[in-house]
Formats: C-alpha cells, sequence, structure tokens
C-alpha cells in the first residue's frame, strides 16, 4: 500500500486587515481579536479568544483540525461560530469549510494533498472564519 501523500492545511482568514493565509502544522491555535492569539482576527466584532484549532490524529498517520467555539478553558465567544452557515460549537473541518467569527470575519479552510500536481486555492472565493472553543465532540447549538 502506497503512502498517503502529504498534506497542507491552510486557513485563509479575510478580516478588516483583508486577506492572509495562515498554514496550518502546530497543535493547537488560539484565534482571535487578542494580540496573544496565535492567528489574530482585525475586527471589533470578534471575540479576544473567540476559538481554537485543535490537531488531531487518523488512524493512518494524517491529521485533522477540529474549530471549536471559545478558549481551552470552556469559555466561549460572545458570537459563536458559523460554520457553513450553521451555528456549532465545534467542528471537524474538511477541505473547503466555511467559518464566520462575526459579520466581517470569514475564513475557508483547505486541506491541500500534495500528489505532483500544484493544488492552490481559487484567488477569489467567498471566505468565512473560525472561533474558539473546549475541546469536546463537535455538536450543534440549537
Amino acid at each position: 500500500m502506497a503512502p498517503e501523500p502529504p498534506q497542507n492545511h491552510l486557513l485563509i482568514i479575510d478580516d478588516d486587515k483583508g486577506r492572509r493565509e495562515f498554514v496550518l502544522n502546530n497543535p493547537i491555535y488560539s484565534i482571535g481579536r487578542d494580540a496573544k492569539c496565535d492567528i489574530r482576527l482585525i475586527s471589533q466584532f470578534v471575540s479576544r479568544r473567540h476559538a481554537t484549532l485543535v490537531q488531531l490524529p487518523h488512524e493512518d498517520g494524517t491529521y485533522y483540525y477540529r474549530v471549536v467555539d471559545g478558549n481551552l478553558k470552556g469559555k466561549p465567544s460572545a458570537n459563536g461560530l458559523l460554520i457553513n452557515g450553521r451555528k456549532l460549537q465545534a467542528h471537524d473541518l474538511r477541505n473547503e469549510d466555511e467559518i464566520v467569527f462575526g459579520p466581517q470575519v470569514k475564513a475557508v479552510y483547505y486541506l491541500l494533498k500534495q500528489d505532483g500536481m500544484s493544488t492552490v486555492p481559487p484567488d477569489e472565493f467567498d471566505i468565512t472564519l473560525i472561533s474558539p472553543g473546549m475541546i469536546g465532540e463537535p455538536e450543534e447549538l440549537t
């Protein structure tokens, strides 16, 4: 059995500062308005610690990211997360998932597999952003 091709995890954020790209490879990322966040969101409409990204393993040795509303201590953000148009507390990210952190901050997550061909996200797309939260099982908020 051939090994899985290498993966690149990419988060493209569109906020008051414009469009920015983040290559994800750390085990945990804090996301929010606070200057101490790993991924800082530039908008008055997002929480200081809006969301958390957590890297989790697949059985085949690859990994994926779960986005969670709020911080690692379980404090949720003020506005929550909209992922693909649904308000969620946590979500296992899949290619081209859209995340909204606030009315003016959006992000798109890309899982790019390198198989000899260059895979690049489109230059223009509808971006949505992410929120932090506790590390639990993904569930929908009602």
